[in-house]
């Protein structure tokens, strides 16, 4: 595992860190990039962990693409055109979905700028907090490029087609401000307060049975591309598993007997 991200897990919470701050996070390194697939690989994997925060080292979340590599035409940069097609497919598309499919609640604390790709990474978490120093932009067209890791299936999802396809073709920035009003972000928050307020709700959403929350994403997540009539047949499917679980008996009991439920995945 790389400095370049810093993974944290406590109280059934896994704090990921994209830790490059001198050069505001990006994630298009290929190192990046291993190391944000094999922390979502081992937060899968690990049923003590309940839900997850992402964020950013410094002033900011993520300024995306490494724009010295690009003008060096170096790592995903480098070679010609099927070369650079290839380190996409096998890198930062890769990282977005392993990202998306991260089966543990994702929380975005996006603490300052998020360009890019790094628009797109918060895009690619379940809830985004900002603090008031977030700035959102779509702007790979700002440097003669375009969404090469999905931003244009992942932002017309968070913020609708009008809006996804004014800040694609204007590469303007938002504000915080703008981004909560346009339904990015569902809290802006001071940076003092960004942190604190994203591990608060991380709390109550870890407080909740772990595997019903997994099998609860994941129905949203179906959610976005599947018929009503697949998604009720999986819901189906898993509301038989979770009525046989120990943590529904819990559950039922805790409300029943009017104390604290208290959880163990099973």
């Amino acid at each position: 595992m790389t400095d370049k991200l810093l993974v944290n897990i406590d109280d059934h919470i896994a704090t990921i860190t994209l830790n490059m701050p001198e050069a505001r996070n990006p994630i298009t390194d290929a190192d990046i990039c291993v190391a944000m697939i094999e922390t979502m690989t081992a937060i899968n994997a690990d049923q003590d962990v309940r839900v997850a925060i992402l964020t950013g080292a410094g002033k900011g979340f993520s300024s995306g693409g490494n724009l010295k590599h690009m003008r060096d035409r170096q790592g995903i940069f480098s070679g010609d055109a099927i070369a650079v097609k290839d380190s996409y497919r096998t890198g930062i598309q890769q990282l977005a979905k392993a990202v998306w499919e991260c089966e543990v609640p994702l929380i975005a604390a996006v603490n300052g700028p998020a360009y890019g790709a790094g628009c797109d990474l918060a895009c690619m978490c379940d809830i985004r907090i900002a603090s008031e120093q977030a700035v959102f932009a779509e702007n790979f067209v700002n440097v003669g490029i375009i969404p090469g890791d999905g931003g244009s299936w992942l932002l017309p999802r968070q913020v609708g087609l009008s809006r996804a396809a004014e800040m694609t073709f204007t590469a303007d920035p938002i504000d915080a401000g703008k981004a909560l009003e346009w339904g990015l972000v569902s809290q802006v928050v001071s940076s003092d307060e960004l942190m604190q307020t994203s591990r608060n709700l991380a709390l109550r959403i870890a407080r909740n049975p772990p595997r019903q929350l997994r099998m609860a994403k994941r129905l949203l997540r179906e959610g976005l591309t599947t018929g009503l009539p697949q998604i009720l047949q999986l819901a189906a499917a898993y509301q038989g598993a979770a009525h046989q679980s120990t943590d529904h008996k819990e559950a039922v009991a805790a409300l029943l007997e009017k104390r604290q439920a208290s959880f163990e995945g099973r």
